[in-house]
């Protein structure tokens, strides 16, 4: 009887332990983060190249590295990354309703002929994406990868 009883209790407690393990461990499953930092990791040098353009055209270039990372991005940063996202596309939506290349277009000397009502999305578009905020939700999520994936976002 006390036999019985001891492997009883020793496989209750085996059971308790491998329970125990799975609940600290989360279940068994992965790192929350680990598709965000692998994302990051695989548009590193994406993005450093599209940045090399200078500030307006490199992120009109690392738009689909950022979309991308938007999509994987935990919980605490989707809204700064949807706030970039965001305010990229609609610069960039706004150049391209005017027929309006990024590289070659100047604030100060818009193309000859670029209606007022284009020339004025452009700016407001290009304002906001230059806004405080918007150079916050940026910090964020550099200081996201830093910290959590202990790599820059662009090399």
């Amino acid at each position: 009887m006390s036999v019985r009883r001891n492997l009883l209790l020793g496989a209750m407690l085996v059971l308790a332990v491998v329970a125990g393990f799975l609940v600290l461990r989360g279940g068994g499953e992965d790192d929350p983060f680990a598709s965000y930092c692998d994302a990051v990791t695989d548009h590193r040098e994406d993005i450093g190249a599209a940045l090399s353009a200078g500030p307006t055209t490199g992120l009109l270039r690392a738009l689909p590295s950022f979309e991308a990372l938007a999509d994987e991005s935990p919980e605490d940063i989707r809204a700064d990354w949807t706030l970039v996202v965001d305010r990229i596309t609609a610069l960039k939506k706004a150049l391209d309703s005017a027929g309006v290349d990024a590289a070659t277009y100047s604030f100060d000397q818009p193309p000859a002929g670029l209606p007022d009502d284009d020339k004025s999305a452009i700016d407001a578009a290009a304002a906001r994406l230059g806004a405080a905020d918007t150079a916050t939700a940026l910090a964020h999520v550099e200081q996201q990868a830093r910290d959590v994936c202990k790599t820059p976002l662009s090399m």
